[in-house]
């Protein structure tokens, strides 16, 4: 298959529409749909189910319309890495969740800079979900992710440390004195709900818990008393006053790892990988 031919089908899957599909691709409607019965002919499944008011996919075409966009997005990530190892762009772009592991980048960021060969680092802080994504676009070279909650299935990595979780509560709260608090009870805070964080496609799981983007807007939630939150147990330094922590022992450990493309060869991400580990 050809990335054009590839190409041509998400736009259909995705609008199952030839006339927006052909308009969005910037071409006419008849070569489009030439290209999709020739594609069609040459795999021997039908992809389209076709009536004369509306297009829809077959199982063939769902599993095709999936692996068509993972194919594409490696494509483009492919071209993101080979420019940025031009000899005219030297550095390299580290991507880690805004408010996240904020200690171990700054020293991870000053030790590198000390290497004989270290080249310019741009740091993308973003939201969660976001770091994984943008490192497996190319839009990265090397990211900062937490266990359990980014997947790291198809990068190399390297454990960088592992801390327990602690709840964070309104200080005032009838919780806020007590050594410890286990896991359910902590879900059983009827008044003050966990978060929900979108995910990478932008969407809110369902439940009561306030839709959050950050920590900042987070930590204002739990000060006003309107939720309560499970952080590593680093994020104390960006708590304030009107905040209490207790440590949830059974809650799952949070792993800071450095994660990068196995196939990538660049020597400035293995430099930054070595320090990170050295670190």
């Amino acid at each position: 298959m050809e990335t054009r031919e590839m190409r041509y089908f998400v736009a259909v899957a995705e609008e199952l529409h030839f006339g927006r599909a052909a308009q969005r691709l910037a071409m006419a409607q008849p070569p489009l749909s030439r290209a999709i019965q020739q594609l069609e002919r040459r795999l021997g499944v039908v992809l389209l189910h076709r009536t004369s008011r509306a297009i829809g996919l077959t199982e063939a075409g769902s599993v095709l319309l999936r692996e068509a966009r993972l194919a594409l997005e490696a494509v483009e990530a492919a071209e993101r890495r080979t420019r940025r190892a031009a000899p005219d762009h030297p550095g390299m772009v580290l991507a880690a969740k805004a408010g996240a592991s904020s200690e171990l980048l700054s020293k991870l960021l000053h030790a590198y800079a000390a290497e004989p060969d270290a080249v310019a680092v741009e740091v993308m802080l973003c939201a969660p979900g976001q770091p994984e994504t943008l490192l497996r676009t190319g839009h990265a070279d090397v990211a900062l992710l937490h266990r359990p909650w980014d997947a790291t299935a198809g990068f190399d990595t390297e454990d960088l440390c592992t801390e327990q979780q602690v709840v964070v509560l309104p200080s005032g709260h009838p919780l806020a004195t007590r050594a410890y608090v286990p896991m359910a009870e902590v879900k059983t805070l009827t008044n003050l709900p966990l978060p929900r964080w979108p995910g990478p496609d932008g969407s809110y799981p369902a439940g009561p818990g306030p839709k959050v983007r950050d920590h900042t807007q987070l930590f204002q939630l739990i000060a006003l008393g309107l939720a309560c939150a499970l952080v590593p147990e680093s994020l104390r330094a960006q708590l304030r006053d009107d905040h209490a922590i207790v440590p949830v022992p059974d809650a799952p450990a949070v792993t800071t790892v450095i994660a990068w493309p196995p196939h990538s060869r660049s020597k400035a991400v293995a430099h930054l990988v070595h320090t990170a580990t050295r670190l």
